[in-house]
């Protein structure tokens, strides 16, 4: 009996997730919900992601979810909450996840802009370990380089360079990436960083505690990544979002177009 297990995200930033998910575990049926119509989530306010957040509840409340893996940190700042009581499944959160394992004292955050204006992950962490010092840098044009068909590499320098040279300057021991999509260019961000400075997924620590929850079959033996059992929808532009699957994680896949029935 495979696990039903939901994920969600504005567009491809959940294949951190879903990538994390597959590298430990293969008894898992897998509905991957991008809101391509709304990309980004990170510059709408707090009214229209908690709006959007009932919405895909009600795509996810007939699909019997074991979990939800949430992989969007600006919804995870946002409506949480909305998700945890519509869905009435375990709900894990990349946040509060990665807050846990916070291990310095000048710690880093890249994320989007209603992220980074929540103050979720500044109270998550401090919350924990009380003398830590958060600065966060919001980066209003990553999501839409990353989700071009072609990354633009000089764009992506520049857009480094500006997003990260406060954080440097303030000498931070630890970076999280904030935004599911960052962990995409990780190669490319810790080429810009010093060695000794620590860049955090916060999908491998979420995916460790969903696992902590839901125990991995002594029988499963991993092997190599199979999105055989990955099903993806999407509400808008099915044949991009398709090219994407295929540079992304190399197959070629159905892709559903949905309608999440809203005027946001």
């Amino acid at each position: 009996m495979k696990l039903k297990i939901g994920i969600f995200d504005s567009g491809i930033g959940g294949f951190t997730i879903l990538n994390s998910l597959l590298k430990t575990r293969k008894d898992v049926e897998v509905f991957y919900l991008a809101d391509t119509k709304r990309i980004p989530f990170g510059n709408k306010n707090s009214k229209e992601i908690r709006l959007i957040a009932k919405e895909i509840c009600a795509f996810f409340v007939d699909k019997n979810l074991d979990a939800l893996l949430v992989a969007c940190n600006t919804t995870n700042a946002c409506a949480l909450d909305i998700l945890e009581h519509n869905l009435k499944v375990p709900c894990f959160d990349l946040i509060n996840s990665v807050s846990e394992i916070v291990d310095k004292q000048i710690i880093g955050v890249l994320a989007t802009q209603t992220t980074v204006r929540s103050l979720y992950y500044k109270k998550a962490i401090v919350a924990k370990k009380k003398n830590t010092i958060i600065f966060q840098q919001e980066c209003p044009e990553f999501v839409s380089e990353i989700e071009k068909e072609k990354l633009n590499i000089d764009k992506l320098n520049s857009l480094s360079y500006l997003y990260l040279r406060p954080l440097i300057n303030k000498k931070i021991e630890e970076l999280i990436l904030g935004c599911s999509h960052y962990p995409l260019i990780y190669d490319f961000l810790r080429k810009k960083l010093d060695s000794n400075i620590k860049i955090i997924d916060p999908s491998v620590e979420l995916i460790k505690k969903f696992n902590e929850s839901f125990a991995i079959p002594k029988t499963d033996r991993y092997e190599s990544i199979s999105l055989e059992n990955v099903k993806f929808f999407v509400t808008s532009e099915e044949d991009k979002f398709s090219n994407k699957v295929k540079f992304w994680l190399g197959i070629n896949k159905e892709i559903r177009l949905i309608n999440l029935r809203s005027n946001v």
